[in-house]
């Protein structure tokens, strides 16, 4: 019963901190703060974020009716190298349009402490939501495994070489180019052509969506909102990839060290 009532102040009070959040950055945009003088994505970005969201549909379909299978070494080398192959793709196509995309993002808005202490913080007060995300998951889908198949072959690879390039895929590569994608680019169109409040949900879905993974689909939801209001309320991407990458680093500790770190 005491644990009940912890739980659920906890997931209030991480309610009260996102939904602040939420409200400080409409009330900068309803002040004409946000993007002043910043040129705004047009049909090329729309084009190359309707290519990058079929892409994504089509690979989700093709893993849901395919049978499951095995990651290999090779496919980590794969996927990491098209994540970059993407990241340098956008970035070339905003530099080509005249976007400033340090500057965008905010890559130089906030010193290196003051970035970490925030992604440690918002991420501290994002937990209560993704655990109570993933009882809820437990509720409707019942007692499956939760691991995605990432985890599946973390815990069960054999060789050292393996760990390493799952620990640098999950915590260096992965957070920055799933961040540049999902937050800074596909997130920015959707917002652009949709609202602020319709880009979140479409891209918190799409996020969700396309680690192909039902049981975490929940928790990858909530996630992904809240790596975007971190990013739109800091105004730094950096600050959503140290998120991310602090996520899969403690996510990944747990795994190696079951007996000092909860599940």
């Amino acid at each position: 019963m005491f644990d009940s009532l912890i739980n659920t102040l906890l997931v209030v009070a991480a309610l009260y901190v996102y939904i602040s959040l939420s409200r400080q950055v409409a009330v900068r945009q309803n002040n004409g703060a946000a993007s002043l003088g910043e040129k705004q994505f047009g049909l090329p970005e729309v084009i190359a974020a309707a290519l990058l969201v079929g892409w994504f549909s089509l690979n989700v379909t093709a893993s849901l009716h395919a049978e499951r299978t095995v990651f290999h070494t090779r496919d980590l080398i794969m996927t990491g190298a098209f994540s970059l192959a993407v990241l340098l793709g956008l970035t070339s196509l905003l530099q080509f349009r005249g976007f400033r995309v340090l500057s965008l993002g905010g890559f130089s808005s906030l010193g290196f402490g003051r970035i970490v202490s925030t992604a440690a913080v918002l991420l501290f007060a994002a937990y209560p939501l993704l655990f109570a995300a993933d009882e809820i998951s437990h509720w409707f889908l019942g007692a499956g495994s939760s691991r995605q198949q990432i985890v599946e072959m973390f815990t069960g690879s054999e060789t050292l070489q393996q760990r390493v390039m799952i620990i640098v895929l999950a915590i260096s590569i992965a957070p920055m180019t799933e961040e540049f994608i999902f937050r800074f680019f596909l997130y920015g169109v959707f917002k652009r052509y949709l609202g602020r409040g319709a880009g979140l949900v479409l891209n918190a879905l799409l996020f969700a969506a396309v680690h192909v993974h039902l049981p975490s689909f929940g928790p990858l939801f909530i996630l992904g909102g809240c790596l975007t209001l971190a990013y739109e309320w800091s105004g730094s991407i950096l600050v959503s990839m140290t998120m991310h990458a602090l996520f899969n680093f403690l996510s990944l500790s747990a795994l190696a060290f079951p007996n000092l770190l909860p599940q």
